[in-house]
């Protein structure tokens, strides 16, 4: 058996909110919308991947997702131009990326990253 694919699920009543943060911010397309699930994506090849983690780093909280981009500082300026609160950085971390922590609409700590 192989895993073929992992996907976040996160609970809203506000796909609109959803579609700013994760569609117009970060840039991501809409992969299928049928209304009652609208899924965000890109056809980037990735890695799959689960952290277990007891805590973020440098002493903060451990993040619900992690997003990776190849541009962190556009990244930080996107959230920061759409009036969403950085709560952690922006940080060049000891172990080689530049990241930040920013709430998303839904309440959720997403660790937007890239590495050095």
């Amino acid at each position: 058996m192989t895993v073929r694919r992992i996907v976040a699920n996160v609970a809203t009543g506000d796909m609109e909110a959803a579609k700013r943060f994760y569609g117009d911010v970060l840039g991501l397309d809409v992969l299928m919308d049928m209304g009652w699930i609208t899924t965000w994506g890109s056809d980037e090849r990735m890695t799959v991947q689960l952290s277990f983690m007891e805590e973020g780093g440098s002493s903060t909280p451990v993040p619900d997702l992690s997003i990776e981009v190849d541009d962190v500082e556009a990244a930080l300026k996107g959230m920061k131009d759409a009036g969403f609160r950085i709560e952690y950085g922006p940080a060049d971390e000891p172990w080689g990326v530049k990241r930040f922590y920013v709430r998303d609409p839904f309440g959720r700590l997403v660790n937007i990253l890239s590495h050095a």
